[in-house]
C-alpha cells in the first residue's frame, strides 16, 4: 500500500535499503498495466542511484515508479563536501530510466512543493548536514466546519444535495432567488493535522523550516548525541536533544519525538549513557513537556481535530 517514499539525504544508511524495499513491494504486487507509479522524492542524484542499482541487479519491478529530485543549495553542507550531481548520466541513453520531476527551491517560500491534492500538502525544506539533507512537512488541509442545520431549515433549504454543495464550498440559489453562501451556514473550518520530520542535520537552513513547522502536532527530530557532546555533534552535522527541543519550542510543536541515536546510548539502567538521559535533556528545555524516544515500528496516533 506504499505509494510515496521520501528520502532525506544520500548517505548510504538512508538509501541502501531503498532498492530492496522496492523489490519487496514488487514481490507482493500483481502486474497491472494501469497501476499508478510509486512516487519517490529525494535529493538530486537519487534517480541515477536507484536506476543503476536495479539495472545492475537485474531487478524487474512489477509496478512503475517515478523519482522526483530536489535540487539542493550549496550552503546545505560544508563547501568541500558538496557534489554537483546535475550532470549525472548526461549524454547517456537511459531509455528505461524512471520518469520524474526536478524540483527547485522556491526562494519566496524557502521550500519545495512536492505533493498537493484536495486533502493534504507535502513540502520539503532545507537542512544543514555533511551532505545536503531535507525535512518534510505533511499537512492536512482544513476541513469544512459543521452545517448550521437549523439556519438552513429557517432559510427553507431541505436536507439533500444542496447540503453537500454548501459543504464543498459552493453557493446555492433557492427557488425564491435568494443566494446562500457557505459562510452563512458553515461553522469555522477545522484545522488539519501537521507532521514534521527532519532528516540528519545540525539544524534547519533559512526561514522555511520554522514557518512550515509552526504549530506542528508532531515534530520528529534527530538527536544523535547528548548535550554534553554538542560540539562533536555539530562537527558531524548532527543534533542533540537540546537542539531539537529548542526548535520544537520555537515552533510551538505539540509533541517532540527524538530519533537517530548513537549506538553509545543504551536502554535505561546503563548509567549516564542511557537513552533516558537524552529524554531528560530535551524535557528540561521544554519545561517538563513529555518527549518521546522513537523505537522501530513505533506507531503514534494523532487525533483528528474538532
Amino acid at each position: 500500500r506504499i505509494t510515496k517514499i521520501f528520502i532525506t539525504h544520500l548517505h548510504g544508511d538512508h538509501i541502501f535499503g531503498l532498492p530492496g524495499l522496492l523489490c519487496t513491494l514488487s514481490l507482493q504486487s500483481n502486474p497491472e498495466a494501469s497501476k499508478a507509479p510509486v512516487d519517490i522524492y529525494g535529493p538530486l542524484g537519487l534517480r541515477s542511484f536507484l536506476w543503476r542499482s536495479l539495472e545492475l541487479s537485474h531487478s524487474q519491478l512489477l509496478f512503475p515508479y517515478a523519482v522526483h529530485e530536489l535540487v539542493p543549495t550549496r550552503d546545505q553542507c560544508p563547501a568541500e563536501e558538496f557534489k554537483d550531481f546535475s550532470g549525472l548520466d548526461r549524454g547517456e541513453a537511459l531509455p528505461q530510466g524512471p520518469p520524474g520531476r526536478v524540483l527547485h527551491l522556491d526562494p519566496e517560500e524557502d521550500s519545495y512543493l512536492l505533493v498537493e491534492d484536495e486533502q493534504l500538502v507535502v513540502r520539503a525544506f532545507r537542512l544543514f548536514h555533511r551532505v545536503p539533507s531535507f525535512g518534510f512537512v505533511l499537512e492536512e488541509k482544513p476541513r469544512p466546519g459543521k452545517l448550521n442545520v437549523q439556519k438552513l431549515k429557517d432559510l427553507g433549504v431541505q436536507p439533500g444535495p444542496l447540503y453537500g454543495k454548501l459543504k464543498s464550498g459552493a453557493a446555492i440559489v433557492l427557488e425564491s432567488g435568494v443566494t446562500v453562501s457557505p459562510g452563512e451556514v458553515l461553522a469555522t473550518p477545522v484545522p488539519g493535522r501537521k507532521v514534521c520530520v527532519l532528516g540528519d542535520c545540525s539544524g534547519p537552513l533559512g526561514h522555511g523550516a520554522e514557518r512550515l513547522c509552526r504549530g506542528a502536532d508532531l515534530l520528529v527530530h534527530e538527536a544523535t548525541l547528548g548535550d554534553g557532546q554538542r560540539d562533536k555533534a555539530r562537527q558531524h552535522g548532527h543534533s542533540t536533544p537540546g537542539t531539537a527541543a529548542r526548535l520544537a519550542r520555537r515552533c510551538r510543536a505539540k509533541r517532540l519525538v527524538l530519533t537517530h541515536f548513537s549506538q553509545r546510548y543504551r536502554p535505561a539502567g546503563h548509567g549516564d549513557t542511557d537513552l533516558a538521559e537524552l529524554k531528560r535533556q530535551a524535557e528540561a528545555v521544554l519545561d517538563g513537556q513529555e518527549v518521546t524516544l522513537a523505537e522501530d515500528f513505533m506507531t503514534i496516533e494523532i487525533p483528528m481535530k474538532h
